[in-house]
């Protein structure tokens, strides 16, 4: 009897930390789960990763299809869990948008010129908000000195 078991990770940057895609399969059983690197992570800190932690990830393995699927994957989401080939398919989804990135190059072009006009608009009212200020404190002073010379 032949065991055949392969494994991947995928290290990627989701907008916010550093991610990695773990994914298993074990002849017809898929299974894929998702750790949070944090900062971005060295290749020691990745070996260390894989030597230590890779055992006790949870993979909730599932069949590829037949009928023993639809059980396997019921049980699992039975058990409290996520559905398994849900999770395969959105890691698979994370990873070619990481890939080819978000939208066509003019969707791409779109989202620049939208983060820079917002970056424009912060600026502009953080200076309305700071000559507001200034002005109703100059209004204050000057009322305060008006009323100190008795006018």
């Amino acid at each position: 009897m032949q065991v055949s078991i392969s494994s991947t990770l995928t290290i990627l940057h989701d907008g916010q930390f550093w991610i990695g895609i773990c994914e298993r399969r074990d002849g017809a059983l898929n299974g894929a789960c998702r750790f949070v690197f944090g900062p971005e992570p060295a290749d020691e800190d990745v070996l260390a990763f894989v030597c230590g932690q890779w055992g006790r990830l949870d993979f909730r393995m599932c069949a590829d299809g037949g009928e023993e699927a639809g059980a396997s994957a019921a049980s699992a989401v039975a058990a409290g869990g996520r559905n398994p080939k849900r999770a395969q398919r959105e890691a698979r989804k994370t990873l070619e948008a990481a890939r080819h990135g978000v939208g066509t190059k003019a969707q791409q072009a779109l989202a620049a010129a939208y983060e820079e006009r917002k970056e424009e608009r912060r600026a502009d009212a953080r200076t309305r908000r700071e000559a507001e200020a200034r002005r109703v404190f100059e209004l204050r002073t000057a009322k305060r000195k008006r009323k100190h010379r008795g006018r």
